[in-house]
């Protein structure tokens, strides 16, 4: 299907064509369905089970959605180990000195 609109304008979407072009390739091309609830399961399937957990997506530095929120939550959790002695030491009134 040619895109609705042309260069520039509002109806040129290139990200979702992009999207619908991948679901047609990876699964509505790939076999026929039984029944509109199947192509649906499937679709959601493919969606849910692929697309949004294990693709690459440059805006995350290609890396895909759960290996970014992975690292992310790493990183959270080794700056949390690095700031909550020194928190709780802050807290408690003690003055603590490093050499």
């Amino acid at each position: 299907m040619p895109s609705m609109g042309s260069v520039g304008d509002a109806y040129d979407n290139a990200m979702a064509e992009s999207f619908f072009a991948t679901l047609e390739r990876e699964v509505l091309d790939r076999r026929r369905f039984k029944s509109q609830a199947e192509a649906r399961m499937a679709i959601f399937e493919w969606i849910e089970g692929w697309y949004n957990p294990h693709r690459r997506h440059s805006g995350l530095s290609y890396r895909s959605p759960a290996n970014y929120e992975r690292s992310h939550h790493q990183a959270r959790a080794r700056m949390a180990a690095l700031l909550l002695p020194s928190a709780a030491n802050s807290l408690s009134g003690k003055i603590i000195t490093t050499a």
